[in-house]
């Protein structure tokens, strides 16, 4: 049989993925063969890969969640795509419509199952989406994870609107694709960063307010000032437990924070329950998407040719660089993997 290379981890540590050899699939009844041709990092595919993921995770395990591929081959009943479309894998397999349950994150790639850093996939037709036509490989290959997430956060569950103030932590993936995301719904955008360098590229994309958190450690205060007293409307939360108490001092009453990462932890603090209540505060955890919610924002990035942030590029054999990379904290957008270098 033909055969594909595959990025696997089976021990803990981004120095310890290596390239296997596979046979190249063969699709079964309502499945598709894609030929990947691009990836991207998450800092869920960091987790995984040094074996800290909270949630069940297989291993040996071909890491990232997000990809982009060309259909190659259709098994029989097909109907959604044809060969030579080009589509991205969906992050939860099954979550096609509806709430979260439970046996979704079973569906997972790069964790409940095998993902996307391989040089092809097969999967079921229901688990792949067509994609905005004006994109790069290396751009649709941002969308599952990090855009479906901040595409949930503001306009699923957040519900943003115009005039609403929306502030972003941090200048990686989901924040910048929330930054995009908020503007074209017409909101304003505070950002905040460590690095005021980071802050000029985000007030590039429309950011038209910018905290340094380093000098300004008392952040929420800042974002209450700049709005006279009133408070953000959404926060995308992306810190932890290191940022949550100020999250809770940056919104108004009545506010919503979509929390969605732990880059400074995810257990040990204390919960601020007074702020919460006080502020009569909606704060609810995000989880990436379903199929329904991948389209609708595939339909919106294509209507307004919305290109993806991407900081730093790699190829297919400089897996563990791209990892590095991400360890790193340094690059503002997306880190990608171009499976054609």
């Amino acid at each position: 049989m033909a055969k594909m290379r595959v990025w696997v981890s089976d021990e803990p540590g981004h120095e310890n993925l290596k390239i296997v050899e596979r046979d190249i699939p063969t699709p079964g009844p309502g499945q598709v063969l894609l030929k990947m041709k691009a990836g991207s990092l998450n800092y869920r595919d960091s987790v995984v890969v040094k074996g800290q993921y909270a949630a069940p995770t297989v291993r040996p395990i071909v890491p990232l969640s997000d990809g982009c591929g060309e259909v190659a081959e259709v098994g029989e009943g097909v109907s959604r795509v044809k060969v030579g479309d080009r589509v991205a894998p969906l992050f939860f397999q099954d979550w096609l419509s509806g709430p979260r349950r439970a046996e979704h994150v079973l569906t997972a790639l790069g964790g409940g199952v095998d993902g996307c850093l391989a040089e092809y996939m097969c999967l079921n037709e229901r688990g792949v989406s067509r994609v905005p036509a004006h994109l790069t490989d290396q751009e649709v290959a941002t969308l599952p994870c990090a855009g479906l997430t901040a595409w949930n956060a503001l306009n699923c569950t957040g519900r943003v609107k115009a005039g609403d103030l929306v502030v972003v932590q941090g200048t990686g993936g989901v924040s910048m694709f929330a930054l995009q995301f908020a503007r074209m719904a017409g909101a304003r955008v505070a950002a905040t960063s460590s690095s005021d360098e980071k802050l000029e590229q985000a007030k590039a994309l429309g950011a038209t307010h910018l905290v340094n958190y380093r000098t300004t450690p008392k952040w929420g205060a800042q974002v209450q000032k700049l709005t006279d007293g009133a408070g953000a409307d959404i926060v995308v939360e992306v810190g932890g437990v290191g940022t949550m108490l100020e999250s809770l001092k940056a919104i108004r009453i009545g506010g919503f924070i979509g929390v969605i990462g732990v880059l400074t932890g995810g257990s040990g603090g204390e919960m601020p329950t007074t702020y919460i209540m006080g502020k009569s505060a909606h704060v609810q955890g995000i989880s990436v998407g379903s199929r329904d919610w991948f389209e609708d924002m595939c339909d919106a990035v294509e209507a307004a040719r919305m290109k993806p942030v991407i900081g730093a590029s790699f190829g297919f054999d400089q897996a563990r660089e791209a990892f590095a990379a991400m360890h790193a904290q340094t690059v503002v957008g997306k880190i990608v993997i171009d499976y054609s270098r």
